[in-house]
């Protein structure tokens, strides 16, 4: 029996995908205009969140490589044998299958498409030193320009029909936010009240979009020492009256991330806890009324920290005050140059999203101990920005 290095594999006919097949060229257009301004005939991309975002389909590496490989004429799909049809079925455009019965066929199959000695855009930010090699050794690329940068500026602005997929898993968040809400009580697990508002989202999400893949949404509900980190895991800590509890949802869509972050108590806060809580939540007023085009994430940051300076608090800030949203989740993806930090410049403008999500950790120890933390999600418009968040926040609301 011969057997292949790759081959298509077009099993079963093509299904829904996330958006209409205009929107999927207008990227790939958008993409071979920075293939030509940096004068590169072929642009090899290996990371989950380029390849879901050029192509359709979000794949599941499992320790195997996979890729899109663009020319001024083509975008075939490289990925494993063992996804089948998958691949075909999930992608805009053509594939081809690599098999596993020789090493080395995903880059066989890049360079049956992207042909030798040619100028090769990569992701420098995601091709590991041993792609490199590889690249090197199967392409023998006349010249490698890195893209990354460049593809994620192209990200960073939401089409409308993007922007449309981000407002229905902030509502769906809003959902799993309910049921975490009303799950909450006196020596419930962590984990208990997370799994309420897991599946809550995934029910809705199911009846939302009905053509979808479900996938990845998760939650993290946190309590007492445990709400110090943004991103601590559940555990099986079982809730204490006067607990801070963090609620955090994330429903993932198509591969797109959206988020609820709420600080909350059970049962009335003490003084100290009330004064921190107040004044988080006065910064997370602030910092939404400072998204709007124009604006620097630098210089929002700058304000913000000024505010919290003005309050001695400024000391126990976490992280950053927001990020960009689209195609990431926490284990791939980030638009690292859209974030309310004081070394991002990146100015705003209309169809960009980003949360707003201020946070103090005071330490254990000290009056107020725990972490709090508020997040909404905000599309910048042509005159300000549309909050799309709409679960409550604050003591008034949020005291279980």
């Amino acid at each position: 029996m011969q057997r292949p290095a790759f081959h298509p594999f077009h099993n079963g006919a093509k299904v829904a995908l996330p958006f209409a097949q205009a929107e999927y060229e207008a990227r790939l257009a958008g993409l071979r205009a920075i293939m030509d301004g940096s004068d590169i005939d072929v642009a090899l991309l290996t990371s989950m969140h380029n390849v879901a975002y050029y192509s359709g389909f979000l794949y599941c590496s499992f320790g195997r490589t996979y890729g899109l490989v663009v020319t001024a004429t083509d975008a075939v799909l490289i990925s494993a044998g063992i996804d089948s049809g998958q691949p075909w079925r999930r992608s805009a455009w053509d594939s081809l299958t690599y098999t596993d019965w020789a090493r080395d066929n995903f880059w066989r199959a890049v360079a049956h498409v992207g042909g030798p000695g040619r100028a090769v855009g990569i992701e420098s930010d995601h091709l590991t030193l041993a792609a490199r090699e590889k690249l090197d050794s199967f392409v023998a690329p006349a010249r490698v320009t890195d893209i990354s940068a460049a593809t994620m500026r192209q990200r960073m602005v939401k089409s409308e029909a993007e922007r449309a997929l981000i407002r229905a898993g902030a509502a769906i968040a809003d959902r799993g936010g309910e049921a975490i809400r009303a799950a909450i009580a006196p020596y419930a697990r962590e984990i208990d009240v997370a799994m309420a508002g897991r599946d809550a989202m995934e029910t809705a999400i199911a009846a939302r979009f009905p053509d979808a893949e479900y996938r990845d949404t998760w939650v993290w509900f946190q309590s007492g020492p445990n709400t110090d980190g943004a991103h601590n895991p559940v555990t099986a800590r079982a809730l204490r009256p006067g607990d801070i509890l963090s609620l955090n949802t994330f429903p993932m869509i198509h591969g797109y991330y959206t988020a609820l972050e709420r600080t909350l108590f059970l049962g009335e806060p003490d003084p100290a806890s009330l004064a921190i809580w107040e004044a988080n939540v006065a910064a997370h007023d602030l910092g939404q009324s400072l998204i709007r085009p124009g604006r620097s994430c630098a210089g929002i940051t700058q304000e913000i920290n000024a505010f919290l300076e003005a309050r001695d608090l400024l000391q126990y800030r976490s992280f950053g005050y927001g990020h960009s949203f689209g195609i990431l989740s926490h284990y791939y993806g980030r638009e690292a140059g859209l974030e309310l930090r004081e070394d991002i410049d990146t100015v705003l403008e209309p169809g960009m999203v980003v949360s707003m999500e201020p946070m103090l950790t005071i330490p254990e120890g000290q009056p107020g101990a725990g972490g709090y933390r508020e997040h909404d999600i905000l599309i910048v418009t042509e005159d300000g920005a549309e909050n799309i968040t709409g679960f409550p926040y604050g003591p008034e609301a949020c005291v279980v």
